[in-house]
């Protein structure tokens, strides 16, 4: 693998205009999860879109005709593309309507929400998946909780405006 010395690179699209603030958490969560992973010079996009435009989304790529949390498009399943001086792992598309009730019903902040689903999305943009058998589920889960629960971020200090 060719190294230039690359840093990760996390490219932010908040569509919602909702999530002022919160590209320095994701960036600092790309970096973490790298580091946790044992991987480098990763590149990543995140786009926060609301429920209406998830919903298309599924719809279009799983057949799914409802709202998700998140969905991600893996460019090469965490694979190097020859010649690359970096990784690209996809994109993560997270719904910020849908990640805001759920950090309700879990009775956590939205921001750990937020970093809880990007790290989902990232795990399956390097080839997790949950879906492929009890074992694999069990593996992906218990890392998306190892990299959150070391992730140093003052969930209760994260605030943005609501609407």
């Amino acid at each position: 693998r060719l190294k230039m010395n690359l840093e990760n690179t996390l490219e932010f699209d908040d569509q919602t205009e909702k999530c002022i603030g919160l590209e320095k958490m994701f960036k600092d969560l790309l970096n973490h999860i790298a580091k946790f992973q044992k991987i480098d010079n990763i590149l990543e996009s995140l786009t926060i879109v609301n429920d209406e435009t998830i919903h298309k989304l599924n719809l279009e790529y799983r057949n799914t005709d409802r709202p998700t949390d998140v969905l991600s498009f893996s460019f090469e399943e965490g694979e190097d593309e020859e010649g690359l001086p970096f990784t690209n792992l996809g994109e993560v598309v997270i719904s910020l309507d849908t990640a805001r009730r759920q950090a309700l019903e879990f009775k956590h902040p939205a921001c750990r929400e937020l970093a809880f689903l990007f790290i989902h999305g990232t795990l399956h943009n390097l080839g997790y998946d949950h879906a492929r058998s009890h074992e694999d589920a069990v593996v992906m889960f218990a890392l998306q909780n190892d990299i959150l629960n070391s992730f140093e971020f003052d969930w209760e200090s994260c605030v943005w405006p609501k609407d």
